[in-house]
């Protein structure tokens, strides 16, 4: 049985993308700050077959990193390493000329510190894999100069370089930076409480677009869920209702 372990698994994408791997036959390894929603994310997932633990606390902690790994260990090693916790570290966000430093510290210790602490700590466990694979979520903020995603899309870009090295040195790891999109979330109403975000596709539907890497011929690098929805697409698999449409018509991903 493939087992994969999920940051910021709670809610929006990492729960999403949780709930389509146990869909799949995965078994999880799941990590969020929120011990009662990701207690609750636990259940309806056991619920659905899936072997699930469920690891309360903060990836930027070592002490919690090596819980995750250890519960990855009982579960019987790790095939997939999904990245996905994140934080702005300014809501709603703001100029750099008044970024706060504290924010713009929190978010690169979560954004990038501590995904490279789990590769790391990951990387033997994925190297025994059959297929071994790390999916870090990225962002468009990371190529594109929107304003007031500056700090954000700094750590993004981080993880985007970190991601290419390490899919340089690890030949035989797949290794994915994958841009979702924007979407119908909880950390998109934080960035900008003004936005309609009734437009956008919801994490639900985008999971399963971005874990076609796992199942098509796709190497190590980057990929937007907006590619990903157009080569389903052209290949001839049906995706779900309105996801092609909206990610193709969303210039603004984030």
């Amino acid at each position: 049985m493939s087992v994969a372990m999920v940051t910021g698994a709670s809610r929006g994408l990492g729960r999403a993308l949780a709930g389509e791997l146990a869909a799949r036959g995965w078994d999880l390894v799941l990590s969020a700050r929120s011990a009662g929603p990701l207690a609750e994310a636990g259940e309806a997932l056991r619920a659905a077959g899936a072997r699930v633990t469920a690891v309360a606390g903060d990836v930027s902690s070592a002490a919690h990193r090596a819980e995750l790994v250890a519960a990855a260990r009982e579960l019987g090693g790790l095939d997939l390493l999904v990245n996905n916790a994140g934080v702005l570290g300014a809501e709603p966000l703001v100029p750099l000329a008044v970024h706060p430093l504290e924010g713009l510290r929190e978010a690169f210790e979560v954004n990038v510190v501590a995904p490279l602490g789990l590769v790391q700590e990951t990387l033997p466990l994925l190297r025994a894999a059959a297929a071994g694979a790390v999916l870090n979520i990225s962002s468009d903020a990371a190529v594109v100069p929107y304003g007031t995603w500056g700090g954000y899309g700094a750590t993004k870009a981080a993880g985007d370089l970190m991601s290419a090295v390490l899919a340089g040195e690890e030949p035989g790891l797949r290794v994915w930076w994958a841009d979702p999109g924007s979407m119908r979330t909880r950390m998109m109403a934080a960035a900008d409480p003004a936005e309609d975000l009734a437009a956008l596709p919801t994490p639900q539907e985008v999971a399963p677009v971005l874990l076609t890497l796992l199942t098509g011929p796709a190497p190590s690098g980057r990929y937007t869920a907006q590619e990903l929805a157009g080569a389903r697409g052209r290949d001839g698999v049906e995706g779900r209702d309105g996801v092609e449409a909206v990610l193709g018509a969303d210039g603004a991903v984030r």
